[in-house]
């Protein structure tokens, strides 16, 4: 159960990493090719999680590592978001001053 909310989690980080304000600035703060391989990083953990979640029930070493890669894809989610944040943020700011320097 917690391995598909944990599924769930990475897979709205891939949207939200192949989203086009992430694009933008990623690209503006010179991060694109980070937050691609980030991307990169978490559809492989996706992948990995389908055959992890299989084996849990049967070896106490897997379910160990998906409790702490739970942790990790939650730090990683929180950090996205705050990072999304700051984006709009910023974008909003620029988006006021160019309209204050044309009025």
């Amino acid at each position: 159960m917690a391995e598909a909310i944990l599924f769930g989690v990475a897979q709205k980080m891939i949207e939200s990493l192949g989203s086009q304000i992430f694009q933008e600035i990623g690209s503006l703060w010179g991060v694109k090719d980070e937050l691609q391989n980030i991307k990169s990083a978490v559809s492989r953990i996706q992948a990995v999680l389908q055959d992890a979640a299989e084996q849990q029930n049967h070896n106490h070493q897997v379910r160990d590592w998906l409790e702490k890669l739970k942790d990790v894809v939650y730090d990683a989610d929180d950090l996205l978001g705050e990072f999304f944040t700051e984006a709009s943020r910023r974008r909003a700011m620029s988006g006021n001053k160019i309209k204050k320097e044309r009025g």
